[in-house]
């Protein structure tokens, strides 16, 4: 499932079902899809993602461990070296911070709809 944010403020996005539902509780909602935010409720949702966004970063910071020796996972390395990173639910709230500051700075609502 995709989910698609919009506001007369700002242009769609669209996000993973998944991040979009981890993001929407980060923010205050109840991370059911279809819902909105009115003007007056987008400012408090901002600052409660971006404390949540902070406090992610503080945690995976310090509680981040180099990976335990294990010499039956060679294979495993190998496939484990060629995927890509994981992309971090950091990175993947900053389209929806910028969207929740441009809707803030114009006393839009926000909403969002399954996409």
């Amino acid at each position: 499932m995709l989910v698609r944010f919009k506001s007369t403020a700002t242009e769609t996005i669209t996000l993973f079902g998944d991040v979009a539902t981890e993001l929407l509780k980060l923010m205050g909602a109840s991370g059911k899809v279809p819902g909105a935010l009115d003007p007056a409720d987008v400012p408090d949702a901002l600052q409660r993602l971006e404390a949540a966004i902070e406090n992610v970063k503080t945690l995976t910071h310090e509680t981040a461990a180099p990976a335990a020796v294990n010499e039956d996972s060679a294979a495993d390395d190998d496939e484990q070296e060629n995927q890509p990173p994981p992309v971090s639910i950091v990175t993947r709230a900053i389209p929806l911070i910028s969207l929740l500051k441009r809707a803030a700075a114009a006393d839009a609502e926000v909403m969002w709809e399954k996409g």
